[in-house]
């Protein structure tokens, strides 16, 4: 259960992780910002790295529930442009955790980081069943799946260097674009 107060440290830990990166962020920078003592924080998480995991949990945790909306959706080219924009949208709402997330897998210990790629190859293989679906109805050319999933994961997960939310576009449109680039190519002509 998260209450308020584990809440509002995981909010400040992600975005701390962030801005300065894990391990750079010392316990006392996250006490320090939050206006508590590093015992109060102890109190609510065993150690940093336990705060990390529980922001990699509800990141991956939120991605894969907006990402599997997208398998419902019978067209494969409206599930994979709805799974691209729940992606990209997630993101641009959950950046702190999300980037966190993202940079901080490494630092996580063995049985944790375990934990969080299960819920990382979960949402890719919601992705590949929907490129897979689309390969055997004929609406996508004959693709090694893994290697178009992964290509799109990238595209996305890439935005993390780059993009900033109140930024000229929204997440939705980057993700739209990727999948009109996607679909069409960049070759003139080509289907």
């Amino acid at each position: 259960m998260v209450t308020a107060t584990k809440d509002r440290i995981l909010q400040e830990a992600a975005k701390l992780f962030t801005e300065k990166g894990y391990e750079a962020t010392s316990v006392q920078d996250l006490a320090q910002a939050l206006g508590l003592s590093k015992a109060a924080l102890y109190h609510h998480f065993g150690s940093k790295e336990e705060i990390l995991y529980e922001i990699s949990l509800l990141a991956l945790e939120g991605l894969v529930a907006a990402g599997e909306k997208a398998l419902k959706v019978a067209d494969p080219k409206e599930a994979l442009r709805r799974f691209m924009e729940a992606h990209a949208r997630y993101f641009e709402e959950n950046r702190p955790f999300f980037v966190a997330m993202l940079q901080g897998l490494q630092s996580l210990s063995p049985e944790h980081r375990e934990a969080t790629v299960r819920l990382r190859d979960r949402h890719e293989e919601n992705l590949r069943a929907i490129l897979r679906r689309g390969v055997e109805q004929g609406v996508f050319r004959e693709v090694d799946v893994a290697l178009a999933g992964r290509a799109v994961l990238s595209l996305l997960n890439w935005m993390i260097r780059w993009f900033r939310p109140g930024g000229p576009l929204r997440a939705e449109e980057v993700a739209r674009f990727y999948f009109d680039l996607i679909l069409k190519g960049l070759e003139h002509g080509a289907s």
